[in-house]
């Protein structure tokens, strides 16, 4: 038979299209199995996907919880330091009242004060110029309130010059028992003859007899009173009463209501003699007054915090 290339070609065509075709159905088989097994690395895109693990799941706009022992927290503020004087109450008793001189009928009825009867109360002393003891005492006794508030005491004021007259000496006295108060300290200025100078501060004497019963304060208000004198003195400069006290600026009564008759630590602040021109010039001068005040507040505040 001659040989005829056409058929060769023919049949080669034939054999390598039967092989392309044979190789096609093993890879697509292969694909099939991989694609069931899931084990296939290369498989179809139409095969199912993997199951992603939780972490992977999570959303990328939602933060991580923090760690709670590594999370910073707001800092806890410390408390306010106390004020010195806070929770204390203190009983300024302004002596006298500017409106005595116009009620002399009603200050004069006398009142029980224990060991006697005496004048509801006076008119107090005065400079030679008129500048009265009732002015002078409301204006040390508003400085004194104001430097005792502002270490934290309550303060309560017999009289703001807001009553005709008085109080009485027996009513001053149930004013500081009322209020219970840690210390009441009534401030006057004396009335003694030229070249008597000097502050002293009155103590109250023990009493027993009456209404009056001293026997439990004389000895916190003799305390409270040798607080006063020392700070008194360094603050203003001045010194105890060259007419009494023998020097200690203390002097002991047992005549005085506002002290027989309280039942808390009281005394009677004199801050000098009015009718002493050099005193007077010191009780007249607004600046000395402050020093007043602030010696009475610091001899309050050493009783006090003991």
């Amino acid at each position: 038979m001659p040989y005829d290339h056409r058929k060769i070609l023919t049949r080669a065509g034939a054999r390598a299209a039967a092989r392309a075709a044979a190789r096609a159905a093993a890879l697509t088989g292969a694909l099939t199995a991989c694609a069931a097994l899931a084990g296939c690395g290369a498989g179809s895109q139409s095969a199912a996907p993997r199951t992603p693990d939780a972490k992977a799941t999570q959303s990328p706009a939602t933060p991580a919880t923090p760690d709670t022992a590594s999370a910073p927290t707001a800092a806890t503020p410390a408390p306010a330091q106390a004020l010195p004087l806070a929770g204390r109450t203190i009983v300024v008793d302004p002596g006298h009242n500017p409106g005595n001189f116009q009620h002399s009928r009603e200050i004069n009825q006398k009142v029980d004060i224990g060991t006697a009867r005496k004048e509801c109360d006076t008119t107090g002393t005065s400079t030679n110029a008129d500048y009265t003891e009732a002015a002078f005492t409301l204006d040390v006794s508003h400085r004194l309130r104001d430097l005792l508030k502002a270490q934290g005491a309550k303060v309560v004021l017999t009289h703001d010059a807001d009553r005709p007259f008085g109080p009485c000496i027996d009513e001053r006295a149930r004013i500081g028992n009322s209020a219970r108060a840690d210390a009441v300290v009534s401030v006057h200025a004396d009335g003694s003859a030229t070249g008597n100078r000097g502050f002293h501060v009155i103590v109250p004497a023990q009493v027993s007899s009456g209404a009056a019963d001293t026997t439990k304060i004389v000895g916190p208000s003799r305390d409270l009173g040798e607080d006063i004198a020392r700070h008194f003195a360094r603050a203003t400069g001045t010194a105890p009463a060259n007419y009494l006290g023998t020097g200690t600026g203390l002097d002991v009564r047992d005549d005085l209501g506002g002290l027989n008759l309280s039942t808390v630590p009281k005394v009677f602040v004199e801050c000098g003699n009015m009718r002493d021109s050099k005193d007077a010039a010191l009780l007249t001068n607004a600046a000395w007054r402050q020093k007043a005040a602030q010696g009475i507040a610091d001899g309050i505040g050493t009783y006090l915090k003991g």
